[in-house]
């Protein structure tokens, strides 16, 4: 079975303020590396819109109507110092919630060995009831209560290696011993959470946060001795990945020095979790990554993984 990658151009309609880093040029620079004929085997379709009830899974009701009620009619309309939303936004914010959950389905139903949701926003700071860091709904948190609620999944794991901490995943699944949510982050830097005392209350926030500066070997040791264990002991019957590649040693936002390998190596990690323990599925969600190059090149290699090429 193909892997599958979920995309819309809707999502190139989510308009950022001049010299934003979360710009359509992001998804405009993957949609031409995964155009090379190493991609060919690529099932692609588009990412359909969330049902509102789908989102209500992880956001209230009344927080999804005044996101929807903030799109502006022109112009942009400020949520935080770095959230907006143009006219396009608000389905956009639709189209990346209604692709991991399209992801989930697929992997579900055996039409695809597992998924990437090449979308924008991005999702993994958005908490229950605050849209931030650039983020309106939780994109992976949708997915994982998606797949729990629509297929009895027990277990649900999101990991996250954006280099930014997703307080938003955090939060939403702090008291929650159904889902398990890992993290690695460079601290200190936004927003502020993911210290290795965030537990959670029945310890099933495992976060490992990286210095300024750290690379690949300092990465794939939190990896190795923080995260690794802990999934392989929950059992997870659906891995969520936060794809953010921010970490890239060439990203403007961040101090770490990860390389496309890094990542390659990661996914296979969880790819092998995935394989024992889940039936092999997974589905990843873009998250950051604000150089074009390094973005591109990260995520070609994330997807050659998923590919098992």
């Amino acid at each position: 079975m193909p892997t599958l990658l979920l995309t819309h151009p809707a999502c190139l309609d989510h308009v950022t303020p001049m010299g934003h880093p979360e710009r359509p040029d992001r998804l405009r620079a993957i949609e031409r590396i995964l155009e090379h004929e190493r991609f060919a085997t690529l099932a692609r379709v588009q990412a359909p819109a969330a049902a509102l009830e789908t989102i209500a899974l992880c956001h209230p009701v009344d927080y999804i109507e005044r996101i929807r009620e903030a799109t502006p009619r022109d112009g942009l309309a400020h949520l935080d110092a770095d959230t907006s939303m143009s006219p396009g936004s608000f389905e956009a914010a639709l189209r990346a919630a209604g692709g991991a959950v399209q992801a989930v389905d697929d992997v579900m139903a055996k039409a695809a060995d597992n998924a990437f949701v090449a979308t924008r926003p991005p999702g993994h700071h958005a908490e229950t009831a605050r849209p931030m860091g650039f983020c309106l709904f939780n994109n992976a948190a949708i997915a994982a209560r998606y797949a729990q609620k629509r297929y009895g999944m027990e277990r649900a794991a999101i990991v996250d290696f954006d280099v930014h901490h997703g307080n938003g995943s955090q939060e939403i699944f702090w008291d929650d011993p159904t889902v398990m949510y890992c993290s690695t982050h460079q601290m200190p830097l936004y927003p502020g959470t993911g210290s290795a005392r965030e537990r959670g209350e029945h310890g099933t926030i495992v976060n490992a946060p990286l210095d300024p500066g750290d690379g690949g070997a300092e990465f794939r040791e939190a990896f190795e001795t923080a995260i690794l264990p802990r999934l392989k002991e929950f059992h997870p019957d659906i891995i969520v990945i936060s794809a953010g590649f921010d970490a890239h040693a060439r990203d403007p936002l961040a101090n770490l020095n990860l390389l496309e390998p890094d990542f390659a190596w990661a996914t296979q990690k969880l790819m092998e979790i995935a394989d024992t323990h889940a039936a092999g599925r997974v589905v990843s969600v873009l998250e950051g990554g604000y150089d074009l190059e390094g973005l591109a090149r990260s995520v070609a290699a994330h997807v050659m993984v998923l590919m098992r090429g």
